[in-house]
């Protein structure tokens, strides 16, 4: 099958599922078209199956913004005729389901078909499309997509409730590579980042409000004061200065380490006990599934799709957003118990088995050609 995937190409976790959906369609044996502004983070190799396309905007002193959809709706009729494309998968339903949308009526004219599947991943539909500017257009290419998927039975039920949506949508969930990260443990040299006697506690995100920066330093700060222990943060974005500026006010910023963004979030996550994730709201929570993989328990709120992947009492603990307390008091039951923290590493790991990729690629393949019988 020949398939176009349209996504943001960014650390961001649509941006993640989607190039790691790519890479396991192409293994086997799909001709996949990756289509967006710059060759997504984790598409570090092209191959006879994986191609990337990239959609250039031209700078013209008429646009005061320059209409990336238009340049994308084009980019998506040149590439699906020149390659005699299938199927477009656009994950994100602003903007991408929009210019999809455009592109299927352009091909339309010249007697092509082009069936569109999005796949709704959150802020898509909670933020951007909530607003009242976009609000039209996201149930306009919601409604207009040949298949609809979303990555939680949460982020499907927030769909249906601010929308008026006439297509059937799939919760397909977000998942992980257990073949390529399993030699992560084994490889996990914990003396490069903390003392033996140590804890180490992490976090992943992209450090924007809605991820609540300042709970993950001001619950490490109440578990230092009784346990010894490293953080790790991992990630760039506009509250990381300010969560620096607070470590260091404190006094703890020797035990807290901000790294960036960074291509190693799976050795940072072998070496870790913990993961901390106090979002605003998550609509699936994929770095929390991913430190679940790596036999991580998880420390987070109790919002949107967590609670469909982390597993109160069992991986970890789930929290009302803000309880800086109670995600604290239980970080420290749980990092002071060695047997206790190991059952949870072991129940962490086990449940993420439940997400693995080989496991979610199949239903995608049959939602593609659903919607080639649809179109």
């Amino acid at each position: 099958m020949k398939i176009a995937i349209v996504c943001y190409p960014t650390f961001g976790g649509s941006g993640v599922v989607a190039t790691e959906l790519g890479l396991a369609l192409a293994q086997q044996g799909n001709e996949i078209h990756f289509i967006t502004y710059k060759q997504p983070v984790r598409l570090d190799a092209l191959s006879e199956n994986l191609h990337f396309h990239e959609v250039n905007v031209p700078d013209y002193p008429l646009f005061q913004f320059q209409p990336y959809e238009l340049a994308l709706s084009s980019k998506l009729v040149d590439m699906v005729k020149l390659h005699k494309i299938e199927v477009l998968h656009v994950h994100y339903a602003i903007p991408h389901a929009y210019a999809a949308y455009m592109a299927k009526k352009m091909l339309q004219d010249q007697r092509i078909k082009l069936p569109i599947v999005t796949t709704l991943h959150g802020t898509d539909i909670t933020l951007v499309g909530s607003h009242p500017f976009y609000k039209s257009a996201v149930e306009f290419s919601i409604n207009h997509s040949d298949c609809v998927t979303s990555v939680s039975e949460s982020l499907k039920q927030d769909t249906l409730d601010l929308f008026n949506i006439r297509k059937e949508i799939q919760v397909i969930p977000n998942f992980v590579d257990f073949t390529k990260h399993s030699n992560h443990s084994e490889e996990c040299e914990r003396g490069v980042i903390a003392q033996s006697h140590e804890r180490i506690i992490s976090h992943v995100s992209n450090f924007r409000p809605v991820k609540r920066i300042m709970d993950v330093v001001k619950i490490f700060e109440k578990i230092l004061n009784e346990i010894p222990a490293k953080l790790i943060m991992v990630g760039e974005g506009p509250d990381k200065e300010k969560a620096m500026e607070y470590c260091a006010k404190q006094g703890i910023d020797d035990s807290v380490k901000f790294i960036g963004k960074s291509n190693q979030v799976f050795e940072v996550l072998c070496y870790s006990d913990l993961f901390i994730l106090p979002s605003e709201t998550e609509s699936f929570g994929l770095a929390a599934l991913e430190a679940m993989m790596m036999k991580v328990p998880v420390i987070s709120s109790n919002t949107g799709g967590l609670s469909e992947v982390n597993v109160e009492g069992k991986t970890g603990f789930l929290f009302d957003v803000g309880d800086i307390n109670g995600m604290a008091k239980k970080s420290i039951e749980l990092l002071k118990n060695d047997d206790l923290l190991e059952q949870f590493k072991t129940n962490a790991q086990n449940e993420a088995r439940k997400f693995d990729l080989n496991q979610i690629v199949d239903r995608y393949i049959a939602i593609y050609q659903d919607a080639l019988v649809l179109d």
